[in-house]
């Protein structure tokens, strides 16, 4: 996707700006906005990933969103 990227950018202001300069602009923007993609569709987590369930490794913190959560009873 970075090649992609690059190769949009590098060739929009290399050659394609001698024809066109909105073409380059729009090639451009194009390749900012690719980026942002992946990184999306990469960190997306399934509804049945409950990754916030996970304990921390901090007994006292862990204990204390139990509590929070109504996990335990006191």
């Amino acid at each position: 996707m970075m090649g992609g990227c690059l190769v949009l950018f590098v060739s929009a202001w290399a050659f394609v700006r001698l024809w066109s300069v909105p073409v380059a602009v729009s090639r451009c923007v194009v390749a900012m906005v690719i980026p942002p993609i992946p990184a999306m569709v990469a960190n997306a987590r399934g509804p049945e990933d409950r990754w916030w369930d996970d304990p921390s490794g901090d007994p006292k913190s862990d204990e204390w969103w139990d509590e929070l959560d109504g996990k335990k009873d006191y």
